[in-house]
């Protein structure tokens, strides 16, 4: 009989995960630990669940039906198993609600279960992270209506009264330059708001709530001039209120997620705050949603590694498992390295959010999370792009087959470079941030994570000099601070990940357990410098790709 290959069988993402585990013994108070454990467990037995039915059964995706059989416009949309089950998994283990529990360690028991849940949700953790945003703009808005009437569906423990909340900002004329929005709100003569126009990117659309940009009749021009609103989707019948769904976004990925192209006509809003700079009110939602995408980019690495871990101890060739060959073990292992310090410093930016959330981190913590959301962001985007990438090559042709599941994950990693801002907006972003403060709070963190003796300290030491040294060169010339951006921002997020696999190893010596210090040296070895002295001409010349005419062409 022919030789059939075996599948690989995916770990237990919570019981078989050394570096989660590890993680939440050390930064957990026992106590916590044992009372989020039942809810960690039972999410991976879901994520396990998830990826056996994945290989039994056709994928499916959301349908849009726009018309009943009678005439009638419904903009009905069919939904996926894994998002029919979302709002019951979401609520009976607390993956939103925990984070908002009066705890400065909420955010870490949060984070933990969205690691867990993510992959198996089929990107149901998008809007999640949108209501968990929006949850948070409301509160910090101090608008006590809408805090009474949005939070106690946002929060919820029982999926009969759980709502999701959308983030409506992206048009046509701009994704990240919200300043064109053209939707507007009129008042009509019983004073009711009501928006008109056209939303681009409606991720969150069955949900039953969602914040939306929109520029009040008669306001000015540009960014300052938008308000923040808050807007149900649907009447007490379950009708639509002034919404028409255009079609549903044929994408790269995420193909799960009922993403829209929607209509606003006279659709009911609530002001958030005052009748300008919506923009800045939508500020406290960025450390939130940029955390979720964080975690999610991190969850699809761990769940490739996993895959193609275990495929590497059943797969046969040239005379011996793929694991017991020298280069694909290599292979493996900077992968996983790779992954750690992406672990790292994602999760260390949860316990720095919770803590400043609630009033009890340091004194440079707020400016350090401003700094490291956007760096922990924009690195483990790019960083889970290309691990995700090397796991489907370890499968060989296998990797590329859709009904795997495997090319899922690529085509999905891609999103989390463009979600909650591009690269570029986040390491501009991050110009922002070290405007005031430049990398002190980066060098007071790394001082308390790592022993000025160590040896790995001198790596890093030299990292964050040179970052310093070439702001100090280019800081007058903003052209050339902006070209170096991108340099800056994976320079400083691989450094303070090199700090914190350090605290790791640390920890897991002490128990005699080496792979932490393996990790480290080996993230380490790789190098933390990503610089690049800007040279502005040749940018231009070769990004516009137009040969300078200075003279005759001859031949």
């Amino acid at each position: 009989m022919a030789f059939l290959q075996d599948a690989p069988r995916l770990a237990h993402p919570y019981r078989n995960d050394r570096v989660l585990t590890a993680w939440l013994g050390r930064v957990l108070p026992a106590e916590r630990l044992d009372a989020i454990r039942a809810d960690l467990d039972a999410l991976g037995d879901y994520a396990v669940m998830a990826w056996d039915r994945r290989g039994r059964t056709p994928r499916t995706e959301p349908i849009l039906t726009s018309w009943d059989a009678w005439g009638v416009r419904v903009d009905r949309i069919a939904l996926t198993p894994a998002w029919e089950e979302g709002p019951g998994v979401t609520t009976r283990h607390a993956v939103l609600a925990s984070g908002h529990d009066a705890s400065p360690w909420a955010r870490v028991e949060e984070f933990a279960r969205v690691y867990l849940y993510h992959i198996a949700s089929e990107f149901y953790c998008c809007p999640l992270a949108m209501t968990d945003g929006a949850a948070t703009a409301i509160r910090a808005s101090g608008n006590r209506a809408l805090i009474e009437r949005a939070l106690p569906h946002f929060l919820s423990r029982d999926a009969a009264t759980f709502w999701l909340s959308g983030q409506w900002m992206t048009e046509t004329p701009g994704g990240s330059d919200v300043g064109r929005t053209e939707t507007v709100a009129r008042q009509d003569a019983d004073g009711q708001w009501r928006l008109y126009g056209r939303k681009w990117f409606s991720s969150a659309v069955v949900g039953e709530a969602a914040l939306a940009l929109a520029r009040p009749d008669g306001a000015g021009h540009g960014t300052s001039a938008l308000a923040l609103f808050y807007v149900e989707t649907r009447d007490d019948r379950g009708a639509w209120r002034g919404i028409t769904i255009d079609r549903l976004k044929k994408k790269l990925g995420t193909h799960e997620l009922p993403t829209a192209e929607i209509h606003l006509d006279g659709l009911p809003a609530t002001p958030v705050g005052s009748l300008d700079h919506g923009v800045r009110q939508i500020a406290p939602m960025l450390n939130v949603t940029r955390t979720w995408n964080a975690v999610c980019a991190v969850a699809s690495m761990a769940r490739a590694i996993s895959l193609a871990r275990d495929y590497a101890t059943r797969r046969s060739a040239f005379g011996a498992r793929l694991i017991d060959h020298p280069l694909h073990a290599r292979t493996l292992a900077d992968m996983q390295a790779e992954f750690e310090a992406a672990f790292s410093l994602t999760f260390f930016v949860a316990e720095l959010l919770g803590r400043t959330e609630h009033g009890e981190g340091a004194a440079h913590e707020a400016a350090l999370l401003r700094l490291l959301t956007p760096l922990a962001k924009l690195w483990t985007a790019k960083v889970s792009i290309r691990v995700v990438s090397e796991a489907l090559e370890c499968f060989g042709g296998a990797g590329y087959i859709e009904d795997t599941g495997l090319p899922q994950l690529l085509r999905d990693a891609q999103v989390y470079a463009i979600w909650e801002g591009t690269t570029n907006v986040l390491s501009l972003d991050m110009l922002r941030a070290i405007g005031s403060t430049g990398i002190a709070p980066l060098r007071v963190a790394i001082d308390a994570l790592v022993d000025p003796g160590a040896a790995e300290r001198t790596p890093i030491n030299v990292a964050l000099d040179a970052t310093e040294a070439l702001l100090g060169d280019v800081v007058a010339d903003r052209a050339s601070l902006e070209a170096s951006a991108r340099g800056v921002a994976y320079t400083l997020a691989r450094t303070m990940a090199a700090a914190l696999l350090v605290r790791s190893a640390g920890w897991s010596s002490a128990s005699g357990d080496t792979r932490a210090s393996a990790a480290a040296r080996r993230f380490i070895a790789r190098g933390l410098d990503r610089l690049a002295l800007p040279d502005n001409e040749e940018d231009i010349l070769l990004a516009t790709d137009v040969l300078p005419m200075t003279g005759p062409v001859t031949r």
